[in-house]
């Protein structure tokens, strides 16, 4: 018996496009998987997915038509159970075996065929049996029945099959969409399987207006795609159709010349491909005028709500002209051309009448509005929130500036959110910062102001660029804080995968200010001066707050090719400069790579618990009590090394500080080996533990060494 290639395709109505490659993925890796579980496939499957808007499938190559039978060894119960004094089979036992299909006519030769085997400190029997292996007719319903329930769908529809509709008792099936084709095809042979109503075949259907034939008839697994692509019109695999877009849209710029460029973003070019099975990109334009109006309001309109391409000149600018990807390639295309031509047009007069009538009103005039809009029952309006966010923002202006950066911080925090009042953010609020960034530059303000009111909701996303000036990082801090601190006064922290408030996301843009612009801000001082601007309507909560924020900072390092001990070894000591942790972790890697470094960590481990144990030590060290010779060469690399390494620390040389303790590493091994720490005498003992509390001390400024102990 040999091996066929198996081809299933679920013939639907248009899949929600957002999520089809997720969709098509599913569908086919469930299939494959379940089929393997069964033993149908072989150690040569590869399995391919297709999605396309009406479509999901799977090629998945080298299934057998039958699974191999399998031996089965199955416990039956312990020897003393199942077999008498004498040998002989207990009722218990025939009962079993019965259950279990095996001949019992005969106890004795049933007893002769089982196996006796150890079971912990017992003995127990085992009934060994052939399973039969699975066919494919039922494995594959079997596995179509399990890919069906277990596609992520976000909303589930709920129809009637065509062919009850008139019956009593009619069924109901709940699918994405409404299913009307079903194939599934073993090399050339039907494979008798059902799915939501359907018997499965050997048609389909092709694109709706310009498939050759109808139905299309697939005569093999394998000529699947290349019989829908030539018959059906349609380029089944999502990947191929997505790639053939990007060609003609690359092309289609070509030809335009002069170094225009279609915009990338991945997201609508997925979102393009789950929209057509046919692509045909076509060039369209629009008035010039239209071009007064802030490119990033055209663009978003015409990505948004018609899903087109807009192109950009070499120097980045929005061009008047734009792709759009049809789903039907006529002989004459212009009907279709000048039909996007026309439904682009008022999208943009909307987006041209917004942007005039926003300007009419400054954004001063629009701080009084915000305390109509509500921000949270807890934290009132958005007008609450602009007054916090500008004695937040004061404060850290005043620690990192001069009075000019305070004033351009203040005025640029308390216009930050006045664009959230105009008709063009009201229409698209994705816009909110760079609209407020056009709106600042038409009133006079100045880039300073400008540029910091479209900066302070950056970083917006991981690799997101940080603001572009001192202004705009401390609006965007003092806000970032303000969110920070209010949902935490409030108890409404992120659980799990739900984060309304987006608080990780600001966690991490707070971390990133604070380490890319190497800000000399402590944590700590921020956080506790956010808490006064929120007067009674929170509780303090700075304490959460700062364990969440370091938890951001070690995943975050961890990210980044630190490891686990190194990270864990320098937040250890919740630094309160993030800006300084990229440098510690610099010297911890360098000191662990030292010869010396497992023996240090392991002493200041030790170090560490009898300290613990000892409870309050003072690092006081009197040398006219230091008996040993050991504790007094300890003493005396101490009082040599200490220094220098102290100076280093406190230049900035966190490697150079760690290296020079190094040193310390034969008097600190001599000192275990030979003195007794906790002496019988109280002035020895408390001596020594004060010598071990300043060996600690220093050894500590840069990280916790004993995190880095085996």
């Amino acid at each position: 018996m040999t091996t066929k290639n198996l081809l299933v395709e679920l013939f639907v109505e248009e899949l929600p496009p957002k999520v089809l490659q997720k969709l098509g993925d599913a569908f086919a890796g469930v299939l494959a998987d379940q089929l393997k579980a069964q033993g149908l496939t072989s150690d040569d499957t590869v399995v391919t997915a297709y999605a396309s808007p009406r479509r999901l499938a799977a090629h998945i190559s080298h299934i057998w038509l039958k699974a191999a039978d399998k031996a089965v060894r199955q416990k039956l119960m312990p020897v003393s159970v199942g077999l008498n004094a004498a040998g002989e089979a207990t009722p218990a036992l025939l009962k079993k075996l019965q259950a279990l299909g095996a001949d019992v006519s005969d106890p004795a030769a049933a007893v002769a065929a089982l196996q006796r085997a150890p079971d912990g400190k017992a003995e127990a029997l085992f009934y060994d049996s052939l399973a039969t292996g699975a066919t494919l007719d039922t494995g594959l319903q079997k596995a179509l029945d399990e890919a069906i329930a277990k596609l992520p769908i976000p909303k589930v529809m709920t129809y009637q099959l065509e062919a009850d509709c008139d019956l009593p008792g009619w069924s109901s099936v709940h699918f994405v969409r409404p299913a009307h084709g079903l194939v599934a095809l073993h090399g050339s042979t039907v494979v008798p399987v059902k799915a939501l109503g359907l018997q499965a075949g050997h048609t389909t259907q092709g694109h709706r207006f310009e498939a050759a034939v109808s139905p299309v008839v697939i005569q093999d697994a394998d000529s699947y795609a290349a019989t829908l692509q030539n018959d059906g019109a349609v380029i089944a695999s999502f990947t191929e159709r997505r790639a053939e877009i990007a060609r003609q849209l690359a092309a289609a710029a070509a030809r335009i010349g002069n170094g225009v460029r279609p915009i990338e973003d991945e997201a609508l070019l997925d979102e393009v491909t789950a929209l057509v099975e046919r692509p045909n990109v076509l060039i369209c334009a629009f008035e010039p005028e239209f071009l007064d109006v802030p490119q990033e309001c055209l663009i978003l309109t015409m990505k948004a709500n018609q899903k087109y391409f807009p192109l950009l000149d070499a120097a980045g600018k929005l061009t008047n002209q734009f792709l759009v990807v049809s789903n039907i390639n006529p002989d004459d295309a212009s009907f279709v051309i000048g039909g996007n031509e026309r439904v682009v047009r008022p999208r943009l007069a909307d987006a041209k009448f917004f942007f005039d009538q926003d300007r009419k009103k400054t954004l001063a005039s629009r701080v009084e509005g915000l305390g109509k809009v509500v921000y949270h029952n807890k934290l009132g309006t958005q007008g609450e929130r602009v007054e916090r966010v500008r004695a937040i923002a004061k404060a850290i202006a005043t620690q990192l500036g001069d009075a000019a950066l305070v004033a351009q911080a203040d005025l640029a925090a308390q216009l930050a959110k006045t664009d959230l009042v105009t008709d063009m953010v009201g229409e698209f609020p994705e816009l909110q910062g760079t609209m407020g960034r056009y709106y600042a530059l038409n009133d006079g303000l100045g880039e300073v102001v400008a540029d910091a009111i479209e900066d302070h909701y950056k970083p917006r996303f991981a690799g997101d660029a940080l603001p572009r000036n001192m202004a705009g990082v401390v609006v965007a801090l003092a806000d970032k804080l303000e969110t920070l601190v209010g949902m935490f006064g409030i108890g409404n922290l992120p659980t799990g995968d739900r984060d309304p408030f987006a608080l990780r996301r600001h966690a991490l843009g707070v971390i990133r200010m604070l380490v890319e612009k190497d800000l000399p801000l402590d944590l700590s001082t921020l956080l506790a001066g956010a808490v006064p601007a929120f007067g009674d309507k929170i509780t303090d909560a700075t304490a959460a707050l700062a364990d969440f924020i370091y938890d951001r900072l070690a995943g975050s390092l961890r990210e980044q090719g630190y490891s686990a001990q190194e990270v864990d070894a320098v937040l250890a000591l919740r630094p309160q400069r993030l800006a300084q942790v990229p440098q510690f972790l610099a010297a911890v890697r360098a000191f662990a790579a030292l010869p010396e470094s497992p023996a240090l960590a392991a002493a200041n481990k030790r170090i560490g618990n009898i300290l613990k144990k000892a409870g309050e030590v003072d690092a006081h060290v009197n040398p006219q009590l230091l008996q040993e010779q050991a504790e007094q060469d300890l003493f005396a690399a101490l009082q040599r090394f200490v220094p220098e390494a102290n100076a280093q620390f406190d230049a900035g040389d966190y490697t150079a500080s760690l290296q020079t303790l190094a040193v310390l590493r034969a008097p600190v091994d001599a000192f275990f080996d030979d003195v007794m720490v906790n002496a019988e005498a109280l002035d020895l003992r408390l001596n020594r533990q004060g010598l071990l509390k300043t060996l600690h001390d220093a050894m500590n400024r840069v990280a916790d060494l004993s995190r880095l102990a085996v």
